[in-house]
């Protein structure tokens, strides 16, 4: 589990297909505090640690998970969200996070608010039943909330804070971005489809 709020910032040094993808990812976390299989969100996507540097970790990818995901996209020197696994008694400054990304959602169309900046993206038809003004997103892993909502469209404000802490200063339009809806949403949905 994870809570959106992004720790650090990391780079791919490398992507190799092997029988899944193999990424290693540069990174400014103390490794020697990181245990082997353990979690990290990279991008909003959970993978598991299999090999590490002084400054660096390595992850396998499956196929589904780069089917599901915008990690297809990945190429040495991209910049990637990253958070570690949350742990009893940390602040959970976010929302829920899993990890386990729904889908792909599309940048089209950024604003500049102010010192703020207004991302409006599409999310696939089947998930944005889900997303709700004033409720919660994971968007590379970031902790978001709504703004609005119009059918498959929402928009989300960056604050220079979250542009500088997350690479959410790099996106344009026309970016593939990792989506996870909101845990309790999707319950909720489910319990009114069963009523």
């Amino acid at each position: 589990m994870f809570t959106g709020i992004i720790t650090d910032i990391g780079e791919v040094r490398s992507l190799e297909q092997r029988g899944d993808l193999r990424a290693r990812i540069a990174c400014a976390y103390d490794t020697s505090t990181i245990d082997m299989g353990a979690s990290i969100a990279s991008d909003g996507v959970c993978l598991t640690v299999i090999a590490l540097g002084d400054d660096w970790y390595d992850v396998e990818i499956s196929a589904e998970t780069v089917s599901k995901t915008n990690l297809s996209n990945w190429v040495a020197g991209k910049r990637v969200n990253l958070e570690r696994a949350l742990k009893v008694g940390d602040e959970l400054g976010g929302h829920i996070v899993s990890g386990h990304v729904d889908g792909v959602a599309k940048v089209v169309a950024m604003m500049d608010e102010g010192d703020s900046t207004r991302v409006t993206l599409r999310a696939p038809k089947a998930l944005a039943r889900f997303i709700a003004p004033k409720g919660s997103v994971a968007l590379n892993g970031t902790s978001l909330t709504v703004n609005d909502v119009d059918d498959c469209e929402f928009g989300i404000n960056f604050i220079p804070h979250t542009k500088e802490m997350t690479t959410w200063g790099d996106v344009s339009v026309g970016d593939e971005i990792n989506l996870e809806i909101d845990t309790l949403a999707r319950y909720v949905a489910r319990l009114a489809e069963m009523s």
